[in-house]
Parts: structure tokens; sequence; C-alpha cells
């Protein structure tokens, strides 16, 4: 089946686009999202140095119908939240199109993972131009057993760590300092790496035999 590769840019004036542009440095991770009639929910992980500040703004947010604590640990939070901006959730439900949370915000932009037919990623993509929400089609594959090749951003900063010495043994660059180096949040540091690094790793393993050890046998 189809698999598809999509970047969306939300307009200006939808209140989680204009949160994560006002909050650059902060994970946004949407966990889970679906309509219900007049109103949409969702959950929203949210990473930062200043979530009181960031909590306050969505609760106040017009668009925001409620907003709901589901988790808290330090500097990071799970919330559940209501909205009256539909959109891109009613967008997916027309078209038919499964979302592959989590969905990464970053300064108004979401990465989208579809595997669905070829028709229904068009009709997702039409009902995206009906609604005036600039996209670009990054990427499209014929099979979804195919080979997942990195984003532009994951090559980029894998790249950038192995020149700062992430990856040596010993390291030579904490991810803090990294993080620091390229101006990013060390929490998108981490996870951008740790999905690229897990795509390499299947890559690998995909390609490799795997080599079973005969423990009783290594004993006698």
């Amino acid at each position: 089946m189809p698999r598809a590769e999509l970047t969306i840019d939300l307009p200006e004036g939808v209140w989680i686009g204009d949160l994560s542009r006002s909050y650059p440095d902060t994970s946004f991770r949407i966990l889970s999202a679906f309509p219900d009639e007049d109103s949409g929910y969702g959950l929203l992980e949210i990473s930062t140095g200043n979530l009181d500040e960031i909590l306050d703004r969505i609760r106040t947010d017009p668009a925001i119908r409620s907003l709901e604590t589901v988790q808290r640990v330090e500097d990071r939070a799970v919330v559940q939240f209501e909205t009256t901006e539909l959109p891109l959730l009613l967008t997916i439900q027309r078209a038919q199109v499964p979302l592959e949370p989590p969905l990464e915000l970053v300064e108004g932009r979401i990465t989208l993972d579809l595997t669905a037919s070829r028709d229904r990623i068009s009709a997702f993509a039409d009902q995206l131009e009906a609604l005036s929400i600039p996209f670009t089609l990054d990427r499209i594959y014929g099979d979804i057993e195919m080979s997942t090749p990195l984003t532009e951003s994951q090559r980029d900063l894998l790249a950038a760590a192995i020149e700062h010495g992430y990856y040596d043994t010993p390291r030579t660059i904490t991810l803090t300092d990294l993080a620091a180096e390229l101006g990013m949040a060390p929490s998108t540091v981490s996870e951008t790496l740790h999905r690229a690094e897990g795509i390499v790793l299947k890559k690998y393993c995909a390609e490799e035999p795997i080599i079973d050890v005969d423990t009783d046998s290594d004993r006698s």
C-alpha cells in the first residue's frame, strides 16, 4: 500500500500552530486527535522549561473549550484538550486516512506519515487545498514495505551529531551541548536522533543476516 510523507503549514490563527511558532524551542507532540460533531479532542505532549506559561496560554485561548493535565513530570506534561478548530481533523476524517502518531509540531509545521490508497491520499490533498491549508508532498513510496529514508532534518542532525563527536567512543560532546551548539532544544535533538537511529538500525538489521548464538554449546 502506498505511503506518503507530507508537511503541513498550519495557517495563522490556528491556536496550536501559533503556539508552536511563539515557542520554537518547545517540543510539541500530538499523541492523538479526533473530531466529534462540532469539536475536536486530542492529547498533546509538551516539553519545555516554561510549562506553566504555555499551559495558561492554551487554557485561555478562545478556541479551547477544555484543558486537562493527564500527566506531569517536571518540565513535561501530557494534556487532553477540546477545541473548536477542526479543519485538519475533518480533512483526515473525510479522506479516511489514518493518523500515525505521534505528530511533531515545529514552528507551525506538522509532518504526517500516511499509509493509505493513492485515491485516499489524493483526496486528503484535495481537502487541504479546499481549506487553503498549505502543504508539500515530501515523499511518496509505492509500498509500505519499502525502506523509509531519513527526512532532510533527520539527515542533517545525524550528520551534525557525527561531526561533533556525539557517536565517538568516548563521546566528545553531550546531548545538551550538541543542542546548544545547534541552537535547538535538547528534547527536540533527542527525539529527532532517536527516530533517525531507529530508521538506520531497522534498515541495517533488515539487510544483515541475524546470527543466533548457541549459548549451551559455548558452555560445553
